[in-house]
Formats: structure tokens, sequence, C-alpha cells
């Protein structure tokens, strides 16, 4: 028997589920029923993945339920998608139709099915992406105190940033007492942020948002963290290597790490100084840092070594 694919379209109250290769399609309500019946369908057929599209957020209670009920759940990259939907000539868009490309998405391509992560990761997740959306805010809103200076617009803006302040700080509160509170945590934030030019944000960010950091080789976290260099290249034409995709967010707590560790960490200064002299252009040599950086805390968590006690080469 061949193995069966399954796509979902996630909407906000409809999932469109197609079957490859059988074709078929079936829709439920995006709700506790709807969810109960499309598991009881999937079940006996005992899929080899259900893929679906990261959709902002409605996707996460879908995978979450699947993966409790034991089954195989991947989230798959929608630009990924759309760009094989092209590849193929799928041109028409409809929900019933964007399952079907779903679908034979995850047929074609078999991305890794890996284990979500728990409610406490998840909600660390959400809270750091919170903390980095009020941190966006003040930023624009102090742009703006410099920009305007009519007196009844400075104090709305006055106002508006000690709120966001006191909201910061009530999360960073929240996020801290989440952390220091699992003895797991605790531990890796520890080891993680032993590393100079690593900080308590960037620890925590790679807690929630890499927690298969430690368990990976050098090359599939680099790939994870979007930070995996790939070519562009035909016959004699060799164009520039770039990196792309992963999760964006780790990566720029990555490049932020990068920075710092650039002029205060002693072997990733040598690094990357020793990559701007050889004629590598500045982001070329912040992106070799950064992943650099990963490699050495994909190993510190491997290892349960901080930095103090092992060897850099």
């Amino acid at each position: 028997m061949d193995a069966i694919f399954v796509g979902i379209d996630v909407s906000k109250d409809r999932l469109d589920v197609a079957l490859r290769p059988t074709g078929e399609h079936v829709a439920v309500a995006r709700d506790a029923h709807g969810l109960a019946e499309l598991i009881a369908r999937l079940r006996p057929l005992a899929p080899a993945m259900i893929a679906l599209e990261a959709t902002g957020g409605y996707e996460t209670i879908v995978a979450a339920s699947l993966a409790a009920a034991g089954l195989p759940v991947v989230v798959v990259n929608p630009a990924q998608v759309r760009a094989f939907a092209r590849a193929i000539g799928k041109r028409a868009k409809t929900d019933p139709l964007d399952a079907s490309v779903i679908a034979h998405f995850a047929e074609a391509t078999k991305p890794p099915v890996r284990p979500l992560p728990d409610t406490d990761t998840q909600r660390l997740a959400d809270l750091l992406a919170r903390r980095g959306q009020i941190i966006e805010m003040m930023g624009a809103e102090r742009q703006r105190q410099k920009r305007l200076t009519e007196t009844r617009i400075q104090k709305s803006i006055v106002r508006l940033l000690a709120a966001l302040q006191k909201e910061l700080s009530e999360l960073d509160t929240e996020i801290d007492g989440a952390v220091r509170n699992s003895p797991a945590w605790r531990d890796k934030e520890d080891l993680l942020a032993s590393v100079p030019g690593v900080g308590k944000i960037i620890a925590r960010t790679l807690i929630a948002e890499l927690p298969e950091i430690g368990t990976l080789d050098r090359h599939r976290i680099a790939a994870l963290a979007g930070l995996a260099p790939w070519t562009r290249q035909s016959g004699q034409w060799k164009g520039r290597s770039f990196i792309g995709g992963g999760r964006s967010r780790v990566r720029a707590a990555l490049f932020m790490g990068a920075m710092v560790a650039a002029r205060h960490n002693r072997v990733l200064k040598a690094f990357h100084d020793k990559l701007l002299a050889a004629g590598k252009p500045k982001l070329v040599a912040l992106i070799a840092t950064a992943r650099k950086l990963l490699t050495i805390l994909n190993a510190i968590i491997r290892d349960a070594t901080s930095w103090q006690e092992i060897k850099h080469v």
C-alpha cells in the first residue's frame, strides 16, 4: 500500500484536508469537534506525514492536537510551498487546491518531522516574541519623538513610552521567573550565557526557538537557524552564496550575539578579524561569525560544558 501524505490548509474557521495519492478531500471546522473528527478519520490511515503551513498562529492548536494524538505532523514554510506550486504549474488558488499542493509538497520533499515544542516552551517563545514587539514599538516611538516637535504629540509619546516600559519590565520579570524556576532551562541558560557575547535574551531565545540545540551536528543546526550557506552555480558560472530560510528570530539573535562577540570575545574576535583581513566583506564576516558562535553554543549544550571549561581552536 502506498504511503499516505496529508496536506491541511488552515483558515480561521475551517480545515481543508487533502490526501495523496488517493486524491480524497474533506473539510472540518477548526474547533474541538472538527479536530476530533479529523483525528478519527486519519488515525486508521496511519499517514506517513501530515503537513500544514505556518499561518500566523492558526496552525498551532491544529498541529498540537494532531501530535498529541500520535500523528506525524510537520509545519512547513508557506514560501517553500508557494514556490513548489509555481514549479508544478499550480497557479489557481482555493483552499482545497492549497491543501492538495501542501500534500504534494510533503510527498515530494518529505520534510523531517520534529517534536513540537511543549506548552511551557511555546509560552516562553510567545513571551519573547511579545518582548521583541514591544521593543520595536518603543523604537518607533523614539524615532517619532525626534521628528515631531508639537507639544501635544510629545506628551502623547512620553505617556506611551512609559506604558510600554512598564509592560516590558513586567514581561522581563515573567520571562525571568519562567526560566529560573525550571532547573533544565536554568542550567541551559547558564551554559549558553557563559559565552562572551551571549546574554540572557539571546540564551532564552535559543532555549525557546531552537530546542534542538545540542542534539544535532553543526551543519544541521546551522540549517535550522538559516545560517547554512547555499550556492548558485550552473556550468562555468558560479554566483554568490546566500543564507536564508530557517528560524528568523534565532538568526536575528545570533547576529546580535556575533556583533558583540566580534568585539568582546577573544576567540570570535580573532576569527572575525582574520576574515576581514583576508578581504571578506563585513556582512560575510558577520554571518560566518554568527555561524561559528552557533557551532560553539551547540557544542556547549551537547557536552554540558561551559565556555571557561572547554578548549577553543
